[in-house]
């Protein structure tokens, strides 16, 4: 799910705190944190680097015994985002840090710095933008709503880069972010406004707000918006999730364009998770097609060859889905060795150059919320934390972090509390007459689309929180 349930205008019909909560998921102890470490104790490796932990401290709880559609019925014709869901429907993370998964794959960012190419660096930019939906991938727990003025970091010396977002807005809910590379040599910014609608047996999210990323050694702009996210099946059956729509992803510097068409899955599922698409530069000549699966890998070819594999298709020709082998894959990728085990259902065109292949996720994620193993380490509090944290950040909130620990009754507890103290907080600004100024972020123009957006101001690394509103 996306952000947009949970809200300080509810009515508070359902209490989650007096629900029944339902039995826990067994989980291997073997898999538990294979680091032997808590919360608090991060293991550092003999190189010096942080070994992040590897499963959550509690499985997740089932949800037989609850229905989406129990609570949805109620709320026919309101806003969603004025429904407040019970806490067994969220996964152990604010959406700030859902936004965060943007930066799993960031050695394509990497990749696109490194290619002297403008297409090559397309091509990298692209399955990046693919990449970032890619973990919603069974995802359909919904991250918790943030309130306002609620942060968060992340600082991944190891990965190379540096992250920090904002709630810059509660209604209509805006989560603003900015990362940068350690070695200054990108910067990734955007905010994000998903417009949610009900559909009766869906929901569905259409994204607003618009994502940069800058590769300042080729001063290069790309922007981009995500395609919608539906969640099907809310009222009775196994919820499911699709993403579909155009993504046109615009180098400002060159005039290239890349046009994505994440495919709707169709009557009988044909389309499923398929992308395709092409890079074009300024004068509109196709450069290459790009085809494959958000779910899965993505692919690149030349124009020639994709359309002449697509004639042979239409007339019949015996063209049988190839598993790609590791062997086919060392020969169309150096980086081979890094790319996991995965039965692809991609009809692979020979002559196919790899640009992207999903990350695997830990054998126990179907306990975890289907988390990836970066997504299990994002609500990580390590020693000594605390003391450096902005007070805002969603590692510190009651809520997420009992539910992550399993303590499902005091979460409720605590999301309820924490959702009164936003409210009463925001009565109070409105007899004063006191606007809300947000800490990290303002409100500007993208530079390069000249639209609306968010910016971030500086200063966050400064470390100077005094001024931090109390959220929690």
């Amino acid at each position: 799910f996306y952000t947009g349930f949970d809200s300080d205008n509810s009515s508070g019909d359902f209490s989650e705190a007096n629900h029944k909560v339902p039995e826990m998921l067994d989980l291997d102890p073997h898999q538990n944190n294979k680091t032997g470490k808590h919360n608090g104790e991060t293991e550092i490796q003999e190189n010096g680097i942080k070994r992040h932990r590897t499963s959550l401290p509690a499985p997740m709880f089932s949800r037989s015994d609850f229905s989406v559609w129990s609570i949805l019925k109620k709320c026919i014709g309101l806003e969603l985002s004025k429904i407040t869901m019970p806490i067994v429907f969220n996964e152990p993370l604010s959406f700030l840090q859902r936004i965060t998964e943007y930066m799993e794959h960031i050695y394509l960012i990497n990749k696109a710095c490194s290619h002297a190419d403008p297409l090559e660096r397309m091509q990298a930019v692209a399955a990046f933008a693919v990449s970032a939906v890619a973990s919603q991938w069974e995802r359909t727990g919904k991250p918790f709503n943030p309130l306002l003025g609620e942060t968060y970091e992340l600082t991944r010396e190891d990965l190379g880069f540096r992250f920090i977002s904002e709630q810059v807005s509660h209604h209509p809910p805006i989560s603003a972010f900015y990362s940068e590379g350690l070695n200054k040599d990108f910067i990734f910014h955007g905010s994000i406004y998903p417009k949610l609608k009900f559909w009766g047996k869906s929901i569905e999210a259409e994204p607003r707000g618009t994502i940069t990323l800058e590769l300042l050694k080729h001063n290069e702009a790309y922007t981009w918006t995500n395609p919608t996210c539906c969640v099907h099946n809310v009222i009775i059956g196994k919820l499911w999730l699709e993403q579909y729509g155009v993504v046109e992803i615009v180098n400002h510097s060159t005039g290239d364009k890349c046009v994505l068409n994440f495919k709707p899955c169709g009557l009988f599922g044909k389309e499923l998770h398929r992308v395709e698409g092409y890079i074009q530069d300024k004068h509109r000549k196709k450069l290459c097609v790009i085809y494959g699966k958000w779910t899965e890998c993505l692919w690149c070819t030349d124009p020639t060859t994709y359309e002449t594999y697509k004639k042979s298709e239409k007339r019949g020709g015996e063209q049988k889905k190839k598993s790609v082998s590791e062997e086919d894959i060392k020969s169309e990728n150096d980086e081979a060795d890094d790319m996991p085990e995965i039965q692809d259902t991609v009809q692979f065109i020979p002559g196919s150059k790899l640009l992207w292949r999903i990350n695997c996720r830990p054998p126990n994620s179907s306990q975890m919320y289907n988390f990836t193993s970066f997504a299990v380490s994002l609500n990580e509090l390590e020693k000594g934390m605390e003391a450096i944290l902005a007070p805002t950040d969603c590692r510190l909130r009651p809520d997420i972090r009992n539910m992550e620990n399993g303590n499902m009754d005091v979460a409720s507890k605590e999301k309820e509390r924490l959702e009164e103290k936003q409210r009463a907080a925001r009565k109070e600004r409105a007899k004063d007459e006191v606007e809300w100024h947000t800490r990290w972020f303002h409100q500007g123009t993208n530079p390069y689309t000249g639209t609306p957006d968010w910016l971030y101001s500086g200063g966050y690394f400064d470390r100077n929180f005094s001024d931090c509103p109390d959220i929690y």
